[in-house]
């Protein structure tokens, strides 16, 4: 089967253990981002299978019109980027595992926690400062004692609850309802309100999913309430918060920081882009989740699923109809 796998920007799926799940099969990998649909379909060319790399492409009708060819998309985990309708309208199966049974990501998890240490130490900017020939440049701030407050609650979030309490600090949580009884039964404090929530901690974390009904859910009012010296994470995404809050929030003073693996345009290639370049923002490239152990895991499962397809037994189907209603085998 003929497989196009999209926006492997760094060629790294190649080198991938799981990649072997892929053996007797036609690969092409596309390591550029391709903004216009006709260049997109262009690159993609006569394949039959579409792996996609998170989401970094979104998968519209209009796409699709220009891939005939496409009969599969295989991905791992939600799919807000997706046209389901417009892929059962053409007759392409979108394969796509969800959370359950899933283990959390670590990796994201280990990412939050390496740019709250990054904050509270100053360690970018004290690096800074020893390369530049002037030793130490400022003074950071002790975890131990403070107040981390996570926003949503579910398997990322509680590793970092895992991570904060080893470090002996105190945790508040504010989440869906459901979300705040499994949190309280896991022993944790949960916040009176929303409004509370967002006052009280040094330190608040984001862990949601981005989706139609979360989308700008994070407004400038809440971002208000946080304290003149607290730090505001985010290695979710960035669409949680209305965009242009947290800039204009930082420029208020209120957070005091910011430290984010997610931006609203991605990739950011502008070396002049106000938001990464502010004196209160600590920001990296979406790289949370960039781990060889993160991505050969997620990897695993896609391409399970399209060698599943290609065996005539398909997996994790979110629009089964259309391989039901298909009266041919792939090839």
């Amino acid at each position: 089967m003929k497989i196009a796998i999209l926006d492997d920007y760094l060629d790294s799926i190649f080198h991938l253990p799981c990649y072997e799940k892929l053996a007797g099969h036609d690969v092409t990998i596309l390591t550029q981002k391709y903004d216009d649909p006709a260049d997109m379909a262009g690159a993609i060319g006569d394949a039959e299978a579409v792996v996609l790399f998170r989401e970094r492409t979104k998968i519209t009708d209009e796409l699709l019109a220009h891939l005939p060819g496409v009969k599969l998309i295989s991905q791992r985990s939600a799919y807000p980027h997706i046209d389901v309708g417009a892929c059962t309208k053409r007759g392409v199966l979108l394969c796509s595992k969800q959370g359950a049974g899933k283990a959390p990501s670590y990796a994201a998890a280990e990412m939050t926690w390496a740019l709250i240490m990054a904050s509270a130490r100053q360690i970018v900017e004290q690096n800074a400062s020893l390369k530049a020939g002037q030793w130490q440049m400022g003074i950071g701030k002790t975890l131990r004692g403070r107040t981390i407050g996570i926003l949503g609650y579910g398997k990322i979030s509680r590793v970092v609850a895992g991570y904060a309490k080893a470090f002996g600090m105190n945790v508040l949580v504010w989440a869906s309802e459901a979300s705040r009884k499994a949190a309280t039964d896991d022993g944790l404090d949960v916040a009176a309100s929303r409004e509370a929530f967002f006052a009280a901690p040094d330190i608040i974390t984001v862990h949601m999913r981005l989706t139609p009904e979360t989308r700008g859910t994070i407004t400038g009012d809440d971002l208000a309430r946080m304290r003149p010296g607290s730090l505001f994470v985010n290695t979710s995404r960035a669409g949680l918060v209305v965009q242009g809050a947290l800039l204009a929030a930082l420029d208020a003073g209120r957070p005091g920081k910011a430290a984010v693996d997610v931006l609203d345009t991605e990739p950011l290639t502008d070396p002049d882009d106000r938001f990464a370049n502010h004196p209160s923002v600590l920001a990296t490239p979406h790289v949370g989740f960039v781990t060889e152990d993160e991505l050969d895991m997620q990897f695993g499962d896609i391409f399970d699923q399209v060698v599943a397809y290609a065996n005539g037994d398909p997996i994790h189907m979110i629009n089964p109809e259309v391989w039901q209603g298909s009266k041919a085998k792939p090839a």
